[in-house]
């Protein structure tokens, strides 16, 4: 119902930046899902963890591993969210997933992206 595409990931040094795109697209029943997703990240070995979403009040969240170093933005007329890494730390190195909001949780709307790999070498 609902595809996710996410892109931007990359290699670089601790301290650099990098931009990640998620970009949604699907059946028109799942409009509503197609805006305020939220990222999330994976290690191997390790469950996925949250990282930043839109919450229903329009307020952004953050885990307080990435606060005042990630900021998640949004253009609604292109259904894209972005995820603005500054600052980067080795520890900020796995897969990063975009997912529909957490309101569709339990709906045929709910979808996940195939991901996109973050290296942040020391």
């Amino acid at each position: 119902q609902v595809n996710l595409v996410e892109s931007g990931g990359g290699s670089v040094q601790a301290g650099g930046s990098l931009r990640l795109s998620c970009v949604a697209s699907g059946n028109r029943n799942c409009r509503g899902a197609m805006n305020d997703m939220g990222w999330y990240r994976q290690v191997p070995g390790k469950e996925r963890e949250f990282v930043s979403i839109f919450e229903t009040d329009g307020n952004t969240k953050y885990a307080n591993s990435v606060k005042g170093r990630f900021t998640i933005s949004q253009d609604t007329s292109q259904n894209t969210v972005y995820l603005q890494m500054n600052s980067l730390k080795p520890e900020d190195t796995a897969m990063y997933f975009c997912q529909t909001p957490p309101r569709y949780s339990g709906s045929l709307c709910k979808a996940w992206g195939q991901g996109t790999q973050v290296t942040v070498s020391s």
